[in-house]
């Protein structure tokens, strides 16, 4: 049992192939309150017929017998408002920035404690962008390393995020969550979350990682 009380309710499924991990994650998943099993697999075709379950949330892992996780994501968008939580091995700088471009909600290593694991599943549902330390390095070093637009090439193309949205992404950045971010602001979660979707409709992007990616890449964020 998690020591945190966590007041939630939420379906999930876990898409993994090795059996020891995936055992590790059905006991992480069975043993917290609020949380039920929707169904796990071993391999893409299975995890296809979980999904008409409709899950809250989606374990999935990258490196499968019949597929990679990483194409699996915009099947998943399509057919349903699953979550998608990568949890995997794989921790390289192409891996990491291609799963927040193809769409993941989160991004976390197989060596992820219990409780960050868990803390990352909350952090997904709750519309967050969860990256284990070491992506968010390989992520945030492949963003240095690319074109950024001038400011006002920012301007022309009209982003229109404000400052206090900047701000905002700054500390998501620096890993900060939905609620540490609203305590340094000074607000509510709740007004954390309008903040978020309208970063999100601006960028035209569906999770933080994302956005903290685009906003680099226009110039709208600097670290």
């Amino acid at each position: 049992m998690n020591e945190q009380t966590r007041d939630w309710h939420h379906r999930i499924a876990i898409v993994e192939d090795d059996p020891v991990v995936r055992e590790h994650f059905i006991e992480i998943i069975s043993d917290e309150d609020g949380l039920d099993l929707a169904g796990v697999a071993s391999n893409l075709a299975k995890a296809r017929e979980i999904l008409a379950q409709k899950p809250d949330l989606l374990l999935l892992d990258i490196g499968l017998p019949d597929g990679s996780g990483l194409d699996f994501i915009s099947e998943v968008q399509e057919l349903s408002d699953t979550k998608i939580l990568i949890v995997t091995s794989f921790g390289d700088r192409e891996t990491v920035v291609t799963a927040i471009r193809s769409g993941a909600d989160g991004y976390l290593l197989k060596d992820s404690s219990v409780s960050q694991i868990l803390d990352g599943i909350e952090a997904t549902l709750n519309g967050g962008a969860p990256v284990s330390a070491a992506a968010a390095v390989y992520l945030l070093d492949r963003l240095r390393k690319e074109k950024v637009p001038t400011m006002e090439q920012v301007e022309s193309e009209d982003a229109g995020l404000t400052p206090r949205e900047v701000e905002l992404l700054e500390l998501f950045a620096k890993g900060e969550s939905y609620k540490e971010a609203a305590r340094s602001l000074g607000i509510s979660p709740l007004t954390v979350g309008n903040h978020v979707k309208s970063i999100y409709r601006k960028l035209a992007v569906h999770s933080r990682g994302e956005a903290v990616y685009e906003a680099m890449k226009t110039g709208q964020l600097k670290l």
